[in-house]
């Protein structure tokens, strides 16, 4: 009998659409290069290793290439697959030690709601070669430790978007976030490259939404909004803004099971 290995489908309710993450529930801890070697193996935007812990589980992320700091749509389906799995009762709030600190994933109905922190970005001079590298003049820059948060003029643009992959590559940064504001009923959309950390781009990105929510709470004056990351694959987030922390709202779905032998 092998290692489980879980295939979700993050913030979506539907098969093949939002971000895939691969999750491995382990008896006991394993080596980073294992784990680094799975991650490639399953080569999706991350795979999420977690085992039990004091007071909660202990969870790790990898994309194909390296260990992240911060992993929304993965630490989504790491709960979703303990509530699924009975690892976890039903009614029990999932708690997960991380490189982040703690981060908590609770039942809303149909809706799983994470409690991360907030990674509010500050204005920056635009680097050498951001906007060569989108196709377009940016609005606004900002970054935070993880990235940078371009705003761009339209949600057209965002869509439109056909960046230079090997530029953005270069950038001393985990990703680049471009978003604008959004038709109804959504408040902003956004989309998520990352080819420096071995994602060309990211389907649905939940901890670019802890600077994103900030953001835009800033500006529309809301503390809850609905935000649609604009990929091929697409997806829906519901963000609340609280203090210094930020609650990111998503569905789950389980697409493929198998065992790692």
């Amino acid at each position: 009998m092998g290692l489980r290995v879980v295939h979700v489908d993050a913030f979506t309710d539907t098969p093949f659409r939002g971000n895939p993450a691969a999750v491995c529930v382990l008896p006991a801890p394993r080596d980073e290069r294992w784990m680094q070697d799975v991650a490639r193996e399953m080569n999706l935007s991350e795979t999420a290793f977690l085992h039990g812990a004091p007071d909660g589980w202990s969870l790790r992320w990898f994309t194909p290439t390296v260990e992240v700091a911060l992993c929304g749509h993965a630490t989504l389906a790491s709960a979703h697959v303990l509530w699924e799995d009975s690892d976890l009762p039903r009614d029990r709030q999932a708690r997960f030690h991380t490189k982040s600190g703690l981060l908590t994933a609770d039942r809303r109905g149909a809706w799983i709601e994470l409690d991360f922190p907030a990674k509010s970005e500050a204005p920056t001079p635009a680097p050498a070669g951001l906007a060569e590298a989108l196709g377009t003049a940016p609005k606004y820059v900002g970054r935070n430790q993880f990235d940078y948060l371009v705003e761009l003029d339209s949600e057209e643009t965002v869509r439109g978007l056909t960046p230079d992959h090997a530029a953005l590559a270069k950038l001393p940064v985990r990703g680049v976030i471009v978003t604008s504001r959004a038709s109804d009923p959504y408040d902003f959309a956004s989309r998520f490259f990352a080819p420096g950390s071995g994602i060309a781009e990211d389907p649905v990105t939940g901890s670019s939404h802890c600077a994103l929510g900030p953001f835009w709470s800033a500006r529309l004056g809301k503390s809850e909004l609905l935000a649609y990351q604009a990929s091929a694959r697409g997806g829906v987030v519901r963000v609340r803004v609280v203090g210094d922390r930020v609650k990111l709202g998503g569905q789950a779905v389980t697409v493929l099971r198998a065992d790692l032998l």
